[in-house]
């Protein structure tokens, strides 16, 4: 409940000294000039307790963005190695928009203010933020906010849950096809660097990443039974690749002339232990081999794509690419239909066949 207790100075001025006690809260007070005033706040205050409100965004005052997100990089990000440094760029980014607001003063309007100017602004490359980009923006700043919420105690509650996604586009499906891939082999073979043509081979053959290929090491290839030992994957887990036919044979090559001062299969020229740089030569060869719209990592939708029109299953094409689900290899379903449909042919036989 609340009291007013009316105080008078030595010049004859009124002041208006408020108390608000309730059972289980700490007392609150103020001191206001007018009676109006100091009833307005008792009234507000008091209801503020009552539906425990109030002393939950007094810690949320006192912190900005900013103190949030250098918290959060800090203490939070060294957990997230393979993230730390992307989401570290994205929160700055946020935190250049946002840093000097406290913490109370973000709002889900506020937040869709700066989502939009993100959405609409444009990449290093000079294309427009994808939809996704925008989802992995925003996601990196929901988690620096939950944990503000359930370990910090800064916030009453995570505002980023009613700001509303971009939709993302459907996933990219570029590959290439008998002629493509013909000529830019053929372009492989005839660049300047003795590796691209190697490891386009073997990102083809066996579907690795490229920092999965370009980190790979000695020790973890076994050429004698065909297989590779990822030990760091996208996904955090371990994975076996099989490897057969042209890039075995083309690796066991390779091995005959490795290099002893590293561990690494492909080496730079300059620093032993960091990975060739091949982003050159790759370009080079497509310029070469007249295909466009093709990035490096299109060589991994190509294995999926090839994988999925030799027939195998949607569950097999995950196995070998190393995903935890299936959604992420629907997006090639479609190319596998000759086969579904021949599958559904010989079922028919089999049970109609006598008919």
């Amino acid at each position: 409940m609340a009291t007013i207790e009316t105080r008078t100075n030595d010049t004859g001025e009124k002041s208006y000294r408020v108390k608000v006690r309730l059972k289980g809260f700490p007392p609150q007070a103020a001191t206001f000039e007018r009676l109006t005033d100091a009833r307005k706040w008792a009234a507000s205050t008091e209801s503020a307790i009552r539906e425990n409100r109030h002393f939950k965004t007094a810690e949320s005052k006192k912190h900005t963005f900013s103190e949030m997100v250098n918290r959060y990089v800090k203490d939070v990000l060294p957990g997230k190695p393979k993230q730390a440094v992307k989401q570290k760029q994205q929160l700055e980014w946020w935190a250049e928009k946002m840093g000097v607001y406290v913490l109370a003063d973000i709002t889900p309007a506020l937040i869709v203010q700066y989502r939009d100017e993100l959405a609409s602004g444009e990449t290093y490359r000079g294309t427009q933020r994808s939809g996704a980009t925008v989802v992995r923006y925003m996601a990196a700043l929901s988690h620096a906010f939950t944990i503000a919420v359930n370990e910090w105690g800064w916030l009453d509650d995570n505002p980023m849950r009613k700001v509303k996604k971009p939709k993302e586009s459907r996933g990219r499906v570029r590959y290439l096809d008998d002629a493509e891939r013909e000529r830019f082999l053929a372009a492989c073979k005839e660049s300047s660097s003795k590796e691209l043509y190697l490891c386009v081979i073997l990102a083809l053959s066996t579907g690795m990443r490229q920092a999965e290929l370009m980190g790979l090491k000695w020790q973890d290839v076994n050429l004698k039974d065909g297989f590779i030992i990822l030990h760091e994957t996208k996904n955090g887990e371990r994975r076996r690749v099989p490897l057969s036919g042209h890039g075995l044979e083309l690796l066991k090559q390779h091995a005959k002339v490795r290099r002893l001062d590293t561990d690494l299969l492909f080496p730079g020229t300059i620093h032993a232990n960091k990975p060739v740089s091949l982003r050159r030569p790759f370009e080079n060869a497509l310029q070469a081999a007249e295909i466009t719209n093709f990035h490096w990592h299109d060589l991994r939708h190509c294995t999926a794509s090839y994988l999925a029109m030799s027939g195998a299953s949607l569950a097999e094409i995950s196995e070998i690419l190393g995903h935890k689900t299936l959604s992420m290899v629907k997006r090639y379903a479609h190319l596998s239909d000759g086969h579904v449909s021949s599958v559904v042919s010989r079922m028919n036989d089999k049970i109609f066949g006598g008919a």
